[in-house]
């Protein structure tokens, strides 16, 4: 059975409203809750970005019984690898050991803050680098690191849960794969891509969780849910190279800014038609992934879709 979880996007709602869905989420039954991690919404339509650890630290405190997950941190820039250790290891002992750090090579509409974007390639050192911080940090060792990008001199965790916070890392291709078969304890990838799992898997990542996220606008007017999908989610098909580089939400504006309600709906289903949710989760299920998070887009329909989700769209998702 797949692990089904929800997704607090701090770029459509504040922080008491993203405390206040996770509690309605745990209480209608989802197993698992991401947190998005960014510094800016992609769109000014969207209108919010909440620190996204403060907000992990209240729904640790704020839930009982759901895991949490980053998803995800960027370790490279806006924080530094062992400052993301430290954090983790902090939600994981407020959340009593429900928490994962979920981890991916960032975009510079959220780094951008912390000064320059670095091309690629040192993007993918940098990761790697902290990589090699942060995962020996989270099991309990001091660690003295000297690399190109970062030197950590001596640091230590003190505050740890019981067992230590596993980590997940976001995937695109093969060098991302490997990454995370090497590194972490599980993957995440944004599409339903069965030959990426399989790279993963047949670099040592067989029988390690697989995250994915499945965006969905439920709503009881379709019209009005491709509307405001159109409004706030029409960047989400420029691809990971365009968005990546993209400076802030007026740049995702401009080059998006011939994009049709029918284009930003392809391959999103929209409206009250359980049906076609359904199937839009089964995508990432047959691809094999084993936790995948539903994203509602549209911050004020988040409490009428979990109830919708507990009586009607739930229990279809347990049967896959």
């Amino acid at each position: 059975m797949v692990n089904v979880g929800y997704t607090l996007l701090s770029e459509q709602a504040g922080p008491k409203e993203l405390v206040d869905h996770a509690v309605r989420a745990e209480a209608a039954g989802f197993d698992h809750l991401v947190v998005s991690d960014c510094y800016s919404p992609w769109l000014d339509s969207q209108a919010h970005s909440p620190y996204a650890w403060s907000v992990l630290g209240a729904v640790a405190h704020a839930t009982s019984r759901a895991a949490l997950m980053s998803y995800v941190t960027c370790p490279i820039r806006r924080y530094h690898p062992a400052v993301v250790a430290q954090k983790a290891s902090t939600v994981g002992v407020l959340s009593d050991g429900r928490f994962t750090l979920g981890l991916g090579a960032g975009e510079r509409l959220n780094e951008y803050v912390a000064g320059s974007w670095p091309h690629v390639q040192q993007r993918h050192e940098m990761f790697e680098e902290a990589l090699k911080i942060i995962k020996p940090l989270l099991n309990g060792e001091t660690v003295t690191f000297s690399g190109n990008h970062y030197a950590v001199p001596d640091a230590y965790l003190w505050d740890r849960p019981a067992q230590p916070v596993p980590m997940a890392v976001a995937a695109s291709g093969r060098q991302s794969a490997t990454l995370a078969a090497e590194y972490a304890d599980a993957i995440i990838a944004a599409e339903p891509d069965p030959h990426l799992l399989q790279v993963y898997e047949q670099a040592g990542g067989a029988r390690k969780p697989r995250y994915g996220q499945v965006v969905i606008c439920w709503g009881p007017d379709e019209a009005e849910c491709r509307a405001i999908l159109h409004d706030q989610f029409r960047w989400f098909g420029l691809g990971w190279k365009v968005k990546a580089e993209l400076p802030g939400p007026d740049s995702f504006a401009a080059a998006t800014q011939f994009v049709s309600e029918e284009d930003a709906a392809t391959g999103i289903p929209c409206g009250p038609d359980v049906d076609r949710h359904v199937a839009a989760f089964r995508r990432y299920v047959d691809a094999g992934f084993s936790h995948l998070a539903l994203l509602q887009v549209g911050g004020g329909s988040q409490p009428m879709f979990l109830e919708w989700a507990h009586e009607r769209l739930l229990p279809r998702l347990r049967e896959l």
